[in-house]
């Protein structure tokens, strides 16, 4: 793998995305084409795709906000089989929203030599947010990829674009 960037895809899973998952998230196809984009173009350029996935315990403290979903080693935890992950690809599991946060991201990272991230997936105000703000405070470079996230409604996802533009310094694209 070569450059100094990486592609992060977040909670691609069947548990969001499968018609009757237990936490579907409206609208959430659309954003598949796009990510497909994306992995494409960071294979043919060489850099790292990473898959940040959530994989929680039956009794996760989250379920208290959010319905039991991506709880571990079941089918709802997989990632997507439009996005299946190839043999250099990297799944890093998370128990909470920022990708960093109890997990081997950032030594990963690090290893890699990787000063950008370029994030797609969801949820844009909780697991997009919270790892573009643990990964601008460890200094890394961050693009989120607008076309490629989605929110649970559009006045969530629209602030939490805004703050990650403003407060965070994050680019947002197209």
């Amino acid at each position: 793998m070569t450059g100094d960037r990486a592609l992060l895809i977040i909670n691609m899973l069947n548990d969001f995305v499968l018609e009757g998952a237990p936490f579907k998230i409206p609208k959430i196809k659309k954003i598949i084409e796009p990510i497909k984009k994306e992995i494409g173009k960071a294979r043919s350029a060489g850099y790292p795709v990473i898959y940040l996935c959530d994989s929680h315990e039956k009794d996760d403290n989250e379920f208290k906000m959010f319905p039991p979903h991506a709880i571990k080693n079941t089918e709802g935890s997989k990632i997507i089989e439009e996005l299946k992950p190839r043999g250099s690809d990297i799944i890093v599991r998370k128990t909470a929203f920022s990708g960093f946060f109890n997990t081997e991201l950032d030594k990963i990272l690090k290893r890699l030599s990787i000063k950008k991230l370029i994030i797609t997936g969801n949820i844009t105000n909780t697991s997009i947010f919270f790892t573009s703000a643990d990964a601008v405070i460890r200094g890394f470079d961050v693009v989120v990829v607008k076309g490629a996230v989605i929110g649970l409604n559009r006045r969530d996802h629209n602030f939490a674009l805004n703050q990650m533009q403003k407060i965070l310094k994050v680019n947002i694209v197209k």
